[in-house]
């Protein structure tokens, strides 16, 4: 039976690493839950360990819902240029893909900057910083959720 939880788990992990680069998968809940499934059924891992992984899964949360947002508004970008891009981006992502939601946002982002009067240099830096942002979100999703699922193989199941 343990051997199947921890089967079960491993695949939940798996899934946790592929979702963070798939849009609209929620890769921190997939691996939390396959932590957490192993726990519920066995006991382990230990509390420390509970907690450093429960911490990770949330950092991965973090940087995947407010990565471009931050990033955007370190590049200058006002907060309505920031809300229409994230509509644009998850609208775009349905009809176009990942790569349109990059696109529709950096383009979002640059004409909203242009229509509050800002320069094109100044528009261009904002929506490159939210598209940098949103890719490097998706690199540390992925590194974050990999840790997760090295850590729990080395801490449960060797």
């Amino acid at each position: 039976m343990v051997e199947l939880v921890a089967v079960l788990a491993v695949a939940l992990l798996v899934l946790g690493v592929v979702g963070s680069v798939v849009p609209l998968v929620p890769g921190a809940v997939l691996s939390l839950s396959g932590v957490y499934v192993y726990w519920w059924a066995t006991g382990d891992p230990g509390t420390l360990a509970l907690a450093a992984f429960t911490l990770i899964g949330f950092l991965v949360m973090i940087v995947d819902y407010f990565a471009g947002t931050i990033s955007a508004k370190a590049g200058g970008a006002s907060w309505l240029a920031t809300a229409l891009a994230s509509v644009v981006g998850v609208g775009t992502l349905f009809f176009t893909g990942p790569l349109g939601a990059l696109v529709g946002v950096a383009v979002t982002v640059f004409l909203v900057e242009a229509y509050r009067g800002k320069s094109r240099s100044a528009g261009a830096k904002a929506a490159l910083y939210a598209t940098v942002g949103m890719l490097g979100s998706t690199f540390m999703q992925v590194v974050l959720t990999t840790a997760m699922l090295l850590s729990f193989v080395l801490v449960v199941v060797i």
